[in-house]
């Protein structure tokens, strides 16, 4: 697909992943519509937005772990964007505890916003690509729902939701020539870490398998325009991930121990 004059929209669009995916769509001459619960950040990407596509970018401000901020905000996109040709759902966030010891109100948030959120949004996207006859739907997963690794327990949960949320929707919007790509990635560079470990500590255990955004935003741009089925990244952590499949006990000392830096 080309993207020129596409209408691509993004959640968590303010910074790190959501921020860069919007500039390499821009980049492709997409119509970027970038959306975050922060607005004083929105304004600066849709800028930016617009002056590498030569095109109108938009911003609207969105919770999507709030219903009626979602149907707020695509009732706008309708009205003055038009209908959605690519849909990243990126928003998101984690918290890596202890599991004995974690808040479950945490708990329930992150299901919201990482799962319910997500799915809410969407069921609305999607209907209008199915009566189209077109559309592309990309879930930002992880590795981790994947592999888990101890402290993780939560996050993993939700990304396991993803997971398998994608794969059954891919099945069911393919007569409708709807693509659905899930994105598993490893660790990334982005102030995700800022909430998820405070401490700092994570990153800079993990050394040459933490992703930089705007390399891994390239690499989903291009799957808008020859759709795939995933995004496996980095491949240290995918061979990984195929072994903690196929053989468990291989899988629980890889999770337990080398990859196991939390």
């Amino acid at each position: 697909m080309n993207l020129e004059n596409k209408v691509v929209l993004v959640t968590g669009g303010s910074a790190g992943l959501g921020e860069q995916i919007c500039y390499e769509a821009a980049k492709k001459g997409a119509i970027v519509v970038t959306c975050a619960r922060r607005i004083q950040l929105l304004g600066q990407v849709k800028e930016r937005c617009s002056e590498l596509s030569g095109r109108a970018a938009y911003a609207f401000q969105l919770d999507v772990s709030d219903p009626t901020s979602v149907f707020s905000a695509l009732e706008k996109i309708q009205a003055e964007v038009g209908p959605i040709d690519v849909l990243v759902n990126n928003a998101g966030f984690g918290i890596f505890e202890d599991f004995l010891s974690f808040d479950l109100e945490k708990a329930r948030n992150m299901f919201e916003v990482n799962v319910l959120g997500m799915m809410t949004l969407t069921q609305q996207v999607a209907v209008q690509m199915a009566e189209n006859k077109h559309g592309h739907i990309i879930n930002i997963a992880s590795m981790a729902g994947k592999m888990a690794t101890a402290k993780s327990t939560v996050y993993s949960a939700t990304k396991f939701a993803v997971l398998g949320f994608s794969n059954a929707l891919r099945l069911e919007m393919k007569p409708f020539n709807v693509a659905v790509t899930t994105v598993n990635p490893g660790p990334i560079r982005t102030e995700f870490f800022d909430k998820a470990d405070p401490s700092g500590d994570y990153l800079a255990k993990l050394g040459f398998i933490v992703l930089e955004p705007q390399k891994l935003a390239k690499t989903i741009v291009q799957a808008m325009q020859r759709p795939k089925r995933e995004i496996n990244q980095p491949l240290a952590l995918e061979v990984a991930a195929r072994f903690y499949t196929l053989f468990p006990q291989i899988g629980d000392y890889l999770a337990g121990g080398i990859f196991n830096k939390k």
